[in-house]
């Protein structure tokens, strides 16, 4: 079994050690190897970068504790898995770990997570991924602040339940590609009430609220656009972030995106019919 790992902050990440140190102890005759962007990607989504342009380095790396192969690539994460599966790093791939975020991946999150869109981009390529996030207690995004929220978090907790989900994966694949997304509360695992198949919410915990632009001095109609968090929002019950919050790790499947008849939409298909017949 063949396994790669990745994420979107970055090969220096604190939270990619740990998961990486995680599945070198798995059970089993599996291999490692970790393919992490050499930057912050967050909020990248599955995005590969313009392939026309882009110039695509990947140098040798090394986390400690564990003598898994690793690489950096100058490209997000969905890049990573992207040469993964054209075999840039050898043999295909099993499965695919990404993780752990700082931060909680859901509600309308799972769409422009880069923890998520690397195993969504495994996905299309019909391997299977485990997307593992920390729930980070506080709002804030800028500089030092965000650097002291996450200095505590509880990554073995989050590691614990990644090495339980993947194991059982390893184990026994599942028939259908799957992605598994994971969100851990910021606690020690035996303070966790349980845990729970999640619906994925519409929102997360508390959103950006206004977007307002302001003038730069000395510059002609250019600003700087100044953004608001809003109050913390109720989640509905069930929901993923409201889990979080109620201390269950909260496990979400998310399969392909899919058409869906709407029949709501009559009014477009008889203006292609016109047009097109």
């Amino acid at each position: 079994m063949r396994i790669l790992l990745t994420n979107d902050d970055g090969i220096d990440s604190i939270g990619l050690h740990v998961l990486v140190r995680a599945m070198c102890e798995l059970d089993g005759d599996h291999e490692i190897v970790v393919a992490a962007p050499d930057r912050e990607f967050s909020g990248a989504g599955a995005a590969l970068g313009a392939l026309h342009l882009i110039q695509p380095e990947v140098h040798r790396s090394q986390i400690p504790d564990c003598d898994a192969e690793t690489w950096t690539v100058n490209g997000p994460p969905g890049l990573c898995v992207m040469f993964a599966r054209l075999g840039a790093f050898g043999a295909p791939f099993d499965l695919i770990v990404s993780g752990i975020n700082p931060g909680a991946n859901v509600g309308r999150a799972v769409y422009h997570s880069g923890t998520i869109g690397a195993c969504l981009t495994g996905r299309n390529g019909h391997v299977s991924g485990v997307a593992v996030s920390q729930s980070v207690k506080g709002f804030s995004v800028e500089g030092q602040a965000w650097d002291d929220m996450v200095r505590d978090l509880h990554w073995e907790s989050a590691a614990a339940v990644a090495k339980s989900v993947v194991q059982a994966l390893v184990d026994d694949m599942p028939t259908e590609t799957v992605v598994v997304n994971v969100n851990v509360p910021d606690q020690p695992v035996s303070e966790f009430k349980g845990w729970r198949h999640a619906e994925v919410g519409v929102q997360p915990p508390r959103t950006v609220a206004s977007a307002e632009l302001t003038p730069i001095p000395g510059k002609t109609e250019a600003y700087k656009v100044t953004m608001q968090w809003g109050e913390k929002l109720d989640l509905d019950d069930g929901t993923d972030g409201r889990l979080v919050e109620d201390g269950y790790v909260a496990i979400s499947y998310l399969t392909r995106l899919e058409h869906h008849d709407r029949p709501d939409l009559a009014h477009a298909d008889k203006a292609l019919d016109a047009l097109l017949g």
